[in-house]
């Protein structure tokens, strides 16, 4: 039986500044990306967030990005994959130590922002993500940006020895707005 994951980011807070509605959005959703300190979220923000997950029922997942707080990880970043690797392991360990904590197991990564949309038909970047991801744990999903590249994904995660999934955005749009200058649709 097919299943859809819904799936949101979370953990975004960081120190006194509190960004997004995490405790409502978490009773309406499947699975949660938590930011790893990178791009958003800090320690405290990371363990409050795991454990409200834990006590929605909710699946978790590391949502590792640059190294990019100012830009919240969405400005490209030349970095080479072997930064790329040590920095998506430490974000994973990060968030893995308050699974620990709070008896939960992490189930996926999802790297955030620019790094998510560099790695996409990015060879060298996506192998880079899968081999961190495979030396935390093995057992943990990837998910990345179904589509185009997905042939590409599927050859890195069996030479890694991970598991990949794929996800499409039903919030953005997939054909014209209605009045675009290509023709109108009707709406939904």
């Amino acid at each position: 039986m097919k299943r859809i994951d819904i799936n949101c980011d979370m953990g975004e807070s960081f120190g006194a500044y509190m960004i997004g509605m995490d405790g409502e959005v978490l009773r309406h959703i499947s699975s949660a990306n938590i930011a790893c300190g990178y791009h958003a979220g800090d320690a405290r923000v990371m363990n409050r967030t795991v454990k409200a997950a834990k006590e929605n029922g909710v699946g978790i997942g590391a949502h590792p990005g640059f190294p990019d707080l100012v830009g919240f990880g969405r400005r490209n970043m030349d970095c080479t994959p072997d930064e790329v690797r040590d920095d998506v392991i430490y974000q994973i360990g990060a968030l893995k130590g308050f699974c620990s904590l709070h008896g939960v197991r992490m189930q996926h990564v999802k790297p955030h922002g620019s790094l998510y949309n560099m790695c996409v038909g990015n060879e060298a970047l996506s192998r880079a993500v899968a081999e961190a991801i495979a030396s935390v744990d093995p057992t943990l999903l990837w998910v990345v940006l179904g589509g185009a590249s997905t042939a590409l994904s599927r050859k890195i995660a069996d030479e890694t020895g991970i598991r990949v999934v794929f996800e499409a955005f039903p919030d953005r749009p997939t054909r014209p707005m209605e009045g675009s200058r290509r023709g109108s649709s009707p709406a939904p």
